[in-house]
């Protein structure tokens, strides 16, 4: 994964989502039109803390997160999530 240049929000955080999985657990491949949005993926840019929050994520971080979380952006060709700290579900 290339490095992005850039700075973030206060409370945002940018994921790179993980790929959708193409095979169920028994062996049968998923097509593209039923495949699941990702909810999962690794944090590469945090923004600075906000007044009355922490920052609870770091660069690098696996997390999970709501299916409707976020934003959809592309940058250098590299899809990406923004999202803001709270929808952070869970960090593995």
């Amino acid at each position: 994964m290339a490095e992005v240049k850039g700075k973030i929000l206060a409370g945002k955080v940018l994921v790179k989502p993980q790929e959708a999985e193409t095979k169920t657990v028994g062996g049968i491949i998923i097509p593209d039109s039923a495949k699941e949005k990702p909810l999962r993926g690794e944090v590469v840019l945090v923004g600075a803390a906000k007044k009355d929050e922490t920052v609870e994520v770091k660069a690098g971080d696996v997390v999970l997160y709501g299916k409707y979380a976020g934003t959809e952006l592309e940058i250098d060709g590299e899809k990406y999530l923004l999202i803001n700290q709270s929808d952070v579900l869970y960090i593995i």
